[in-house]
């Protein structure tokens, strides 16, 4: 049966891989988020991969191999892939996808709002508030830049680092 699973790529090769599963008939699917970049004044908006070297695939391993999955150019492996795949609930996918459609529409909207953001210190126990992580809870690395931050989270048995909207998460407790 079809579903999702994550795949690990050789670095910022996931446009490469996601090339060459195309060519297989593979479905992908790599989440971005719009990030703003100064330069010589001029304010430009680009999309960045929210999983840095990790595409999600979406495959029936009983139709097409795991081994030809693993040894298209640009991958590495599919991660959970020893004895038995860990498929992703296509719920989290949705939600990806959902929280993906809302930044792309709102091409990231100036914060007006005269809301206070509680300081948070590294190590902090976090929750998102909103998105595709919204319930989960993780812990604040640190600032990235002054609207973003790093949260560190168990995804799939392993402790993932993240880059996230600050007004994303708040103190958890």
């Amino acid at each position: 049966m079809k579903a999702w699973y994550l795949l690990y790529c050789k670095p910022r090769g996931e446009a490469r891989a996601q090339q060459n599963l195309a060519l297989q008939e593979i479905e992908t699917y790599i989440p971005t988020y719009p990030e703003e970049k100064k330069h010589n004044g001029k304010v430009t908006v680009r999309r960045v991969s929210l999983f840095p070297s990790y595409l999600f695939i979406h495959f029936d391993p009983q139709v097409t191999s795991v081994s030809r999955v693993h040894n298209t150019r640009g991958v590495i492996r599919i991660v959970g892939c020893k004895e038995l795949m860990t498929p992703i609930d296509e719920a989290v996918i949705s939600a990806i996808k959902a929280r993906e459609h809302k930044w792309i529409s709102e091409l990231l909207p100036e914060t007006s709002t005269n809301e206070e953001v509680p300081p948070v210190q590294s190590g902090d126990k976090v929750k998102f508030v909103e998105g595709p992580f919204a319930e989960l809870e993780g812990i604040f690395q640190e600032k990235n830049g002054e609207k973003r931050c790093y949260v560190l989270f168990d995804i799939m048995g392993k402790q993932q680092r993240v880059s996230v909207e600050r007004s994303s998460v708040k103190l958890a407790g």
